[in-house]
């Protein structure tokens, strides 16, 4: 049974983070438009796992996309090379101390936000 009103609330904040994403990438903050886009991401792949009725926990994009490719079986390829991209921009754009020097905010590139 689907859970259409799970969906579109999940759905509706993932386009208004993507949609946030301009901003920051026209101020140049780059870190967080690449969080941004893992948010948007993990917010729009929650939203089809709940409309199908499963559970959606976590922050890990990759298992929650895994959840999903089970379920849709045509999910995968491309997207899998997206998500994993993707994955790795929950943490490091948001702490200082999860670079080995200098700040986030230093580190990730217009070129970087924008494959994001």
């Amino acid at each position: 049974m689907l859970v259409c009103y799970e969906y579109w609330r999940w759905m509706r904040q993932a386009e208004h983070t993507l949609q946030s994403i301009r901003a920051d990438l026209d101020i140049g903050s780059y870190s967080w438009a690449c969080f941004k886009a893992q948010q948007a991401a993990e917010f729009a792949t929650r939203a089809l796992l709940r409309a199908l009725g499963r559970p959606a926990f976590g922050h890990n994009l990759v298992a929650l996309f895994n959840e999903l490719a089970g379920l849709c079986p045509t999910t995968g390829g491309e997207l899998r090379f997206c998500v994993g991209y993707l994955d790795k921009m929950c943490l490091t754009p948001r702490y200082p101390d999860a670079l080995t020097e200098g700040v986030p905010y230093e580190r990730y590139t217009e070129e970087e936000a924008a494959k994001a």
